[in-house]
């Protein structure tokens, strides 16, 4: 976190998540970086196991344009069974009182996001405000919340709703009401 909050000291258009809720709530990263892009960092140490991680990384794979898993050495290995080629691979390693970071593989963008769950991020509000400025809420403010995803996710080209999606998280105030 210190790394990051470093490389983005100043950077008015970066807003840095912790514990970050998604799909619904039941899966959370432990740090995401909205930008220009959607970046996750998956952190597991050594104590750490992996068996929840192929769940995050089928979850994280359909969410985020980047996604860095940092793992302790003992999780090398196994890592690379549990994540996709085009996810950043990061080594921690404790030098003292200090943790080392080592790239391994840089993340590269994700081929594939999932246009419904990436609507999912918004909150009800932020989800029909987005639909408003294209005149497609009419009807919608009264739907269940997954009738609004589903009507972005359709609507929207990718590309737009996701620079939507960023601006709303990045705006938002209040995280802990319900992310």
């Amino acid at each position: 976190m210190k790394r990051l909050s470093r490389d983005h000291r100043g950077d008015s258009d970066t807003r840095i998540v912790q514990e970050m809720n998604l799909w619904a709530g039941t899966v959370r990263i432990d740090i995401a970086v909205i930008n220009g892009k959607l970046s996750g960092y998956e952190l597991k140490s050594e104590r750490d196991t992996l068996a929840r991680l192929p769940l995050q990384a089928d979850i994280y794979s359909r969410i985020f344009d980047q996604v860095t898993l940092v793992v302790g050495e003992r999780h090398i290995a196994d890592a690379n069974d549990h994540i996709p080629n085009w996810w950043g691979l990061m080594q921690a390693k404790m030098i003292g009182t200090e943790v080392e970071l080592s790239l391994l593989r840089s993340a590269q963008i994700n081929p594939n996001p999932d246009p419904y769950l990436v609507a999912e991020l918004l909150r009800k509000d932020e989800a029909i405000s987005i639909l408003a400025e294209y005149s497609l809420a009419k009807g919608l403010r009264s739907k269940r919340v997954k009738e609004i995803y589903r009507c972005l996710a359709a609507q929207l080209p990718f590309s737009e709703l996701s620079d939507k999606v960023r601006l709303a998280l990045k705006s938002r105030q209040n995280w802990l009401l319900r992310q």
